[in-house]
C-alpha cells in the first residue's frame, strides 16, 4: 500500500519538520519513503509545502500530482490543495485560521483548531503535531506509536526540551479529529 501526502502552510509553520518526521516514522518502521521539500525564498512567511510518499513496496516516482491526504494549515495552501486530494482522500485542515468554503463532499475532511491545540501546551509552533495526530486519527498510514518513536528519535537536541509538548499536541491532535465523523 502507498499513501501520498501534501503538508502545505506557511514557513516557520513547521510544515518541513512535519514531512521529515513523517518520513523518519516511515523509514524507522520498514517503509519506503521519499519527501521533497518546497519553499519560497523568504522561508519564514513565504509558503511552503513538502511531498511525502510512505509505502509497503519500492516507490517508482516520487512525483504527485493527486495526493491520498493533504494536510493544510493555511488558506493559500487549502486553496491549492483542496481541489487536488483524490476522490475519497482525507483533507485536514487547520480551521484556526481556514473555514473551508463548500467543500468538496467526494472526500474525508477533518477540521482542527491546530492553532489553539498547540497554543493550550506552550506554543502554537507545534501545531504541525496538531495536524499529523488528526490525521493519524482518520487514515493509518503510521501507527501513532511511530511517530512518538521517531520524535523522540529525530527531534533535535537543541529541541529536546519541547519534546514531552510535542507528544501531548500528537494526542490532542488526534483526540480533537477522532470526535469527528470521517466522511462529510
Amino acid at each position: 500500500m502507498e499513501t501520498s501526502i501534501v503538508i502545505s502552510g506557511f514557513g516557520g509553520q513547521g510544515v518541513l519538520f512535519a514531512g521529515q518526521l513523517l518520513a523518519y516514522a516511515g523509514m524507522d518502521n520498514g517503509r519506503y519513503v521519499t519527501w521533497i521539500p518546497s519553499y519560497g525564498p523568504e522561508m519564514r512567511g513565504g509558503t511552503a509545502n513538502c511531498t511525502v510518499i510512505i509505502s509497503h513496496d519500492p516507490i517508482g516516482a516520487p512525483i504527485v500530482a493527486q495526493p491520498d491526504i493533504a494536510l493544510v494549515f493555511n488558506l493559500p495552501s487549502y486553496e491549492k490543495y483542496a481541489d487536488l486530494v483524490k476522490p475519497g482522500g482525507l483533507l485536514v485542515v487547520n480551521n484556526s485560521i481556514v473555514t473551508p468554503d463548500e467543500p468538496r463532499d467526494d472526500l474525508n475532511l477533518v477540521e482542527i483548531p491546530a492553532n489553539g491545540i498547540a497554543g493550550e501546551f506552550g506554543t502554537v509552533k507545534m501545531l504541525n503535531m496538531a495536524m499529523i495526530g488528526a490525521m493519524l486519527a482518520h487514515h493509518d498510514v503510521l501507527p501513532i506509536t511511530a511517530l512518538e518513536e521517531a520524535l523522540r528519535d529525530h527531534l533535535p537536541a537543541r529541541k529536546q526540551q519541547f519534546l514531552q509538548g510535542n507528544l501531548d499536541v500528537l494526542h490532542a491532535g488526534a483526540r480533537a479529529a477522532a470526535k469527528q465523523t470521517a466522511l462529510t
